[in-house]
């Protein structure tokens, strides 16, 4: 009876999770009228692609999805760099104030982004940041910061001190062993920082919002204000192509990646 009510419990769970999905791809595939007349969560009478058409001819997503591209790939790289170093440099060098310095790092996973937007709007306008892929890069990087120094450092603690001893004897720098020993056995922990990361790097809206200018830098987030027309009037069907497009790079990565990524989280969360 515990196995049939957990089993009925999960259905319910992924109904509840895949259904929105499978409403919105079914919803771009209808016609303007059939979604303004009918029932918006009937199956569609007839199917038509013209909706994705229109997605990439008046939203400008192409462009917007190689903004996002270049935005995530950047932050990440920044993410899980210093992440791992500032990690490396805490839990396995250590020094005389490291728990001090760690546990200020995690206040940082309490500090609301929307207190640094007018300092950091100021800053970017006095050394002519506006309105660049570096003004979103950076705070994205530094507010994410704080969780993977947290999951590196305490993946770190599984790796046994005496292979970091052992290695020392044999001569091996902290670069060398950071590079050799460490950095090979984090890849698990790398993929889940990063998968974590880009979900909400990806859509970002107040960073993009507050720092982009030009229609030329504009995200996902803010391209699909360009469905929104005249008098308010939006384009639902194209919207929900355009989403459609956007969210399935996400999916597909996190279903060929998620084994490694749910390790990560396990290995990262259950010491620390």
């Amino acid at each position: 009876m515990g196995r049939i009510v957990s089993r009925a419990l999960v259905g319910a769970l992924v109904v509840v999770q895949v259904y929105p999905l499978l409403w919105l791809f079914l919803t771009s595939l209808r016609t303007e009228r059939d979604f303004a007349g009918g029932n918006p969560f009937a199956l569609p009478t007839s199917i038509t692609f013209d909706n994705y058409t229109r997605a990439f001819a008046h939203g400008n997503l192409g462009r917007n999805i190689v903004n996002s591209l270049i935005v995530t790939m950047g932050a990440n790289v920044l993410i899980v760099l210093f992440g791992m170093m500032g990690a490396y440099a805490l839990q396995v060098l250590g020094f005389r104030f490291s728990k001090v310095v760690r546990g200020l790092f995690l206040i940082g996973i309490v500090v609301p982004v929307q207190i640094a937007l007018v300092p950091l709007f100021i800053d970017y306008s006095k050394v002519g940041l506006l309105d660049t892929y570096q003004s979103m890069v950076i705070p994205l990087a530094g507010f994410a910061l704080p969780m993977s120094i947290y999951l590196f450092s305490s993946f770190f603690e599984y790796i046994p001190h005496e292979t970091y001893e052992a290695a020392s004897l044999d001569g091996a720098g902290p670069y060398r062993i950071f590079a050799r020993i460490t950095l090979p056995l984090s890849v698990n922990t790398m993929v889940t920082v990063v998968m974590v990361n880009s979900i909400f790097i990806w859509n970002d809206f107040i960073f993009a919002n507050t720092f982009v200018l030009s229609d030329g830098l504009k995200t996902i987030p803010l391209g699909l204000q360009n469905y929104i027309g005249a008098m308010g009037k939006t384009d639902w069907t194209a919207t929900f192509a355009a989403v459609c497009v956007t969210v399935t790079p996400l999916l597909l990565i996190f279903l060929v990646l998620n084994k490694a990524m749910i390790y990560g989280l396990e290995s990262g969360a259950s010491k620390g």
